[in-house]
């Protein structure tokens, strides 16, 4: 995968790591994922994105964290976007 098609994955991880709904949960992408302030919430420019985010090691570390996070949020409170929340279990 290119630099341009990672930048735009991350766009991605972002917005959604933003829409879960259990704050403790969500603290775990603020601290191991994209720090808070790093990626406007919902950018689709990919110049915003850092090139550190592009590189194989972190940029797999990334997605790592982001799975473990999507799989507590399942578990905790979903995910909340527009005045919509998932059903959960």
């Amino acid at each position: 995968m290119n630099k341009e098609n990672r930048k735009r994955m991350v766009l991605a991880m972002e917005m959604i790591a933003r829409a879960v709904n259990d704050e403790d949960v969500f603290e775990s992408w603020l601290i191991c994922g994209v720090p808070d302030g790093e990626i406007d919430r919902y950018s689709i420019d990919t110049n915003n994105v850092d090139e550190y985010f592009t590189k194989d090691e972190h940029y797999r570390s990334l997605m790592d964290t982001f799975l473990r996070l999507m799989k507590n949020a399942a578990k905790s409170g979903g995910l909340y976007d527009d005045g919509i929340v998932t059903k959960v279990g």
